[in-house]
């Protein structure tokens, strides 16, 4: 992907919010309007695998670190896959982005791109200047969810319809992405075969993130990426991974009825963010709507029985509800903040789910383990 050198335009552009707050500050990216749920971020780094993280799809996402961009963009090697440092997708994933502050230059080791060059090559708006930690605050102290659009000022700016799912939402308009089913908008379209190990990994692409299949290659596994909606009944694998992925688990089709079908029988299986919540609804638990959803690079969970304590990475909106464990399940890691469910395991069949993303990318590794362990598992 080539990044053309663009003359550098500077203008005024209004964060309008559903609670009625607006917010000025100066746009970046694309002169484009835009419209998603506000999350956040607390990373200090990592901006690039955030902003491409197909889990963020409809919503804005606010970074509460001072400084995004200083370090620009990595490179893009087309057509090689792992190759690509600093992208957990193929292009931005996030419907905008707002920044306190944006270095404007690039001083990339892989002489990569500028952050705005970056942003409107890929069509997408973001705002600068902005308080936001005590965005933050608002989004994470809110009764209900957050909604906002980007407006830049000047002109009548054209809507961001990158995605299916948008194309019948005009400027003015708040996307609620939750009413939506997104996966069509994510996932793979045809299989993809990737690594060359001796396990052979079916995976279901609900948006995957590209290290979740980096760790299963770099430690012997060959992982073929299936679309959403494939008839798992037509596969020949080891062991199942259902990905992690962007809106309400609810809202994804006839999924559940096929992950189902998973659960009668005895592979393993390994569910990460949306495919723990698909997991849980598939075995006869319950999700909801999270009052606040979990954000960041800094959340704590713990396993339960061990208590051993783990930070994590996670955005999601939604959770298994704790007083809904169906028989033969328990559940393994809870959320040390509220005691949310954050993990759920069989008692006697090779099934587990997390929550949260032992890949991370960014954020902490301290989960990788699992894994792994899940790998060493299907070897037994």
């Amino acid at each position: 992907m080539k990044i053309k050198k663009l003359k550098k335009e500077y203008q005024k552009a209004v964060l309008e919010l559903s609670n009625g707050v607006k917010m000025q500050g100066r746009l970046i990216g694309a002169k484009a309007a835009t419209s998603g749920e506000m999350v956040f971020s607390t990373g200090m780094n990592a901006y690039s695998e955030a902003m491409t993280d197909p889990s963020y799809l409809g919503q804005i996402l606010v970074f509460s670190f001072s400084l995004i961009g200083n370090y620009g963009i990595p490179s893009f090697k087309e057509g090689d896959f792992f190759s690509s440092h600093g992208y957990e997708s193929e292009s931005i994933k996030t419907q905008g982005i707002i920044v306190n502050n944006d270095f404007d230059g690039c001083y990339h080791y892989e002489k990569g791109y500028s952050l705005d060059g970056w942003m409107r090559q890929n069509g997408v708006p973001g705002i600068t200047g902005v308080d936001t930690r005590w965005l933050v605050q608002m989004i994470r102290d809110a009764k209900k969810p957050l909604f906002g659009r980007i407006m830049p000022q000047g002109g009548a700016p054209r809507a961001a319809a990158r995605f299916d799912f948008l194309k019948n939402f005009g400027a003015q308009d708040y996307v609620e992405p939750s009413k939506y089913n997104l996966l069509p908008s994510v996932s793979v379209k045809e299989p993809v075969i990737l690594g060359g190990g001796k396990y052979k990994i079916a995976l279901l692409d609900f948006g995957v993130k590209r290290n979740i299949i980096r760790i299963f290659a770099e430690n012997g596994c060959t992982v073929t990426v299936y679309p959403w909606n494939t008839d798992i009944t037509k596969v020949q694998c080891d062991a199942w991974a259902l990905s992690n992925g962007p809106g309400d688990p609810k809202n994804t089709g006839d999924v559940i009825a096929r992950v189902k079908k998973l659960l009668a029988g005895d592979k393993p299986v390994l569910g990460i963010c949306l495919g723990h919540q698909i997991m849980a609804l598939a075995s006869g638990a319950k999700t909801r709507k999270l009052l606040k959803g979990h954000r960041g690079f800094n959340q704590p969970v713990y396993e339960t029985g061990t208590k051993r304590a783990f930070m994590t990475s996670q955005n999601h909106s939604f959770e298994v509800d704790g007083g809904h464990i169906p028989r033969g399940w328990e559940v393994w890691f809870r959320n040390a903040n509220d005691g949310s469910v954050e993990g759920l395991r069989n008692k006697t069949k090779p099934f587990m789910c997390v929550q949260f993303h032992p890949e991370a990318s960014g954020g902490p590794n301290d989960t990788t383990w699992i894994i792994k362990d899940f790998i060493k598992l299907i070897g037994k």
